[in-house]
């Protein structure tokens, strides 16, 4: 079966297929009633008009590149979602290309671009930032969620720094002092300021950083829990460097039996789906990740209509949102399971020993 055509629809209607042409433009030289009938018309034969055909006759197009780094990470999914938002009010159309590593992203924004797209909005990119905008030439292109510096990006980036700083007064507040951070990795979009706002934030309280590293990811987490554990100076607290990576602590937590927040307190950060999630109830460092892909769209848009050259940096502030994974610290917590542990099993070993026979 082949698609309806807009000759089709011409004959379906007793008019010309310029007159057609006319109806799905909108143009206001068709008649009422001449516009009702041929849409009528498309409508009984399932017509739908050919974007690529459109696009290819005007050589412009309507379409924003999108390029995502981390399709399991719900952070990625709430970005989007301010993006398509703020593109369905502007009438413009999102195509997204998925790239996990930064091999990918080129053959990613390469695809991209063969659409002829009005601009690219790029989220966390991990290329460097020569290597993207050899890649990007002159289309417009905003950078979401990574601070570069080159003439040619806007940037949308929450302050990390600021938000790091937020989760360690919150936790020395509540009288933490041996505060650690496990990091994404300094390498990765937004890792780098989070360690930075962690450390100056315990340098300003007289506390000690300590910096473990890993991976935006909740394998990272549990590596982390089982390392914190066996330890000789284990925290009270930990600052993860996001959500996915507290999700890992807290399973690899409670699988060791070191309760939250009781024996540690926890803080992550982004406050994506997965911290409001009953059971987790996480205490977390909200970006505005929806307001971030609205902002990204806008700003794309507002470089095309004033033909703006200079680039420009939009800095969203976090929050803190406070659930149930942090309280007040009580020093002897963990070294009090650890003796409690070994009491256990010396009294395990003494009710066996009676049990054996003579």
């Amino acid at each position: 079966m082949r698609h309806p055509t807009m000759e089709d629809v011409a004959r379906e209607a007793s008019v010309s297929r310029a007159l057609v042409s006319l109806v799905f433009r909108n143009s206001p030289k068709v008649a009422d009633g001449t516009r009702s009938r041929v849409l009528m018309a498309a409508e009984r034969l399932g017509y739908r008009p050919n974007a690529n055909a459109r696009r290819l006759a005007s050589r412009t197009t309507d379409t924003v590149g999108v390029l995502l780094r981390d399709l399991h990470n719900p952070f990625f999914a709430d970005i989007v979602d301010g993006i398509e938002a703020a593109a369905d009010r502007q009438s413009v159309q999102v195509l997204i290309s998925h790239a996990r590593r930064g091999d990918d992203e080129i053959g990613a924004i390469e695809r991209l671009l063969e659409l002829r797209p009005l601009g690219l909005l790029l989220l966390s990119p991990s290329l460097p930032t020569r290597a993207l905008a050899t890649r990007v030439g002159r289309v417009p292109t905003v950078i979401v969620g990574r601070e570069v510096r080159h003439p040619e990006f806007d940037i949308v980036v929450d302050d990390d720094a600021k938000g790091a700083e937020l989760a360690v007064r919150h936790l020395h507040e509540l009288g933490h002092r041996r505060i650690v951070h496990v990091s994404g990795g300094r390498r990765e979009a937004g890792a780098a300021p989070r360690i930075r706002g962690y450390e100056r934030a315990m340098r300003a309280v007289g506390g000690q950083p300590r910096v473990v590293p890993g991976r935006f990811s909740e394998e990272s987490g549990l590596a982390a829990a089982e390392a914190l554990a066996t330890a000789d100076d284990r925290p009270t607290a930990v600052f993860a460097a996001n959500d996915l990576i507290a999700v890992g602590l807290l399973s690899g937590f409670d699988r060791l039996g070191i309760r939250v927040p009781e024996d540690v307190s926890l803080v992550g950060y982004d406050n994506t789906s997965l911290a409001r999630i009953r059971h987790i109830d996480l205490t977390t460092i909200d970006q505005p990740r929806r307001a971030m892909g609205e902002l990204a769209i806008d700003t794309l848009l507002e470089r095309l209509a004033r033909g703006r050259r200079r680039s420009t940096t939009h800095r969203t502030l976090p929050t803190l949102i406070v659930r149930s994974t942090t309280g007040p610290v009580f020093h002897a917590r963990w070294e009090r399971s650890d003796e409690a542990a070994r009491a256990d099993n010396t009294r395990s070993g003494r009710d066996a020993t009676r049990r054996l026979p003579p």
